[in-house]
This record gives C-alpha cells, structure tokens and sequence, in this order.
C-alpha cells in the first residue's frame, strides 16, 4: 500500500457510519468519541504532537428531495509546539458543524443554485456533500472539522517573538561594496604623464 494510502486510512480511522435510508423521520442525535487508536491516527496525519479528547454532538435529520442536514459541534484537546518557543502546549478546539448532504445524482443541479446564488450577489449556501453509497459518516465529518480548526501557528500565550539582536559592523553598509570597487579601481604605480 502506498504511503498516501496509508495516510487515507488513517484520515478515516474515527468512523461512524450512518444509513441515511434507515434514519428515523423526526432524525436522531448521536454523541460520539475518538478512541485512542483513532486519535493516535488523526494526531498522525495532521501532524500534530497528540490529540488528548476528540469528541462530536450532532443532530442528523432528514430533509426533501432524499436530502439530510447534520448541525452540532466537535470539540477535542489537542498537543502542538509552540512556534516561538519550541515548548510542548495544549489548545482547545471547538467548531461548528452545519452541512447538508444530498444524494450524488443532486449534486450537479444543487451545485448550479450556488451558483446562480452567487451570481445575483445573494447569500451563498454552501454546496451539499454527497450521501456516499446511502451512509453519512459522522467520524469523518467530524475529523475534517477538526482539523480545519487546528491553529497551524500555535503559540503559549505569553511567547513574544524577540529578534536576535545583531551588532551593526561599521563596513557592512550599503555604500561598502562600492568603497571596495573604487579602492580596487585606484592605479599602485600611476605614470605621470611626460612633458614635451
């Protein structure tokens, strides 16, 4: 298998399949929680030191048209490194989570009105995600909200950038290179010119 294969699988590691053809009409809540392989996995492919807790509420429910809308909220606890100081640190992750999915055949006409939406300058809905095979996973939606919450330049509270403090060389200004030229233009043994 290759590498990036490999890393796929990892993606999807916190699965939680739904049949969308067997959820209940008035739809149905569903609690759920990374286990450690998963999070080891997740921690892997975004390159992060650790994730501590991962954990999603969500409301799935059914819409016209074979359409289903998922809302909620996904919140995990996170090791990285800070990127000023180097040191180990924590954050928290809290994201919204509020998609519709529709059957694949929908797609193309849904993704026309988003469109036409932004076409006429009127508020733009986001396009639905595909019901794949009848199943919405729950895990990987809620992976990929994860880690677009990820502060991809982490850093402690107090961590202050401080520059390195160079001593200015009194040669390295930026006229030196031409005081360099004009040193090396000067003749050593000029002739003096003959009088006749």
């Amino acid at each position: 298998m290759s590498r990036a294969g490999s890393m796929t699988n990892k993606a999807d590691s916190w699965s939680v399949p739904i049949t969308v053809a067997q959820l209940p009409d008035t739809g149905l809540h569903r609690d759920i929680e990374a286990g450690l392989t998963a999070r080891e996995a997740m921690a892997e492919v975004a390159g992060l030191r650790e994730i501590l807790s991962a954990s999603a509420s969500l409301d799935v429910t059914p819409e016209s048209g074979g359409r289903v809308r998922v809302e909620g909220r996904v919140r995990a606890r996170i090791g990285q490194t800070c990127v000023v100081t180097l040191d180990p640190i924590e954050n928290d992750i809290d994201e919204p989570i509020d998609l519709i999915f529709a059957p694949p055949e929908q797609i193309p006409q849904l993704a026309d009105l988003v469109d036409e939406a932004a076409e006429s300058h009127a508020e733009i809905p986001d396009p639905p995600e595909p019901i794949e095979n009848g199943v919405i996973d729950l895990g990987r939606l809620a992976t990929d909200a994860l880690f677009l919450g990820i502060d991809p330049y982490p850093r402690r509270p107090d961590a202050v950038f401080e520059p390195p403090v160079v001593v200015a060389d009194p040669e390295d200004h930026p006229f030196a290179a031409l005081k360099a030229l004009q040193l090396d233009a000067k003749p050593t043994d000029a002739k003096k010119p003959k009088n006749r």
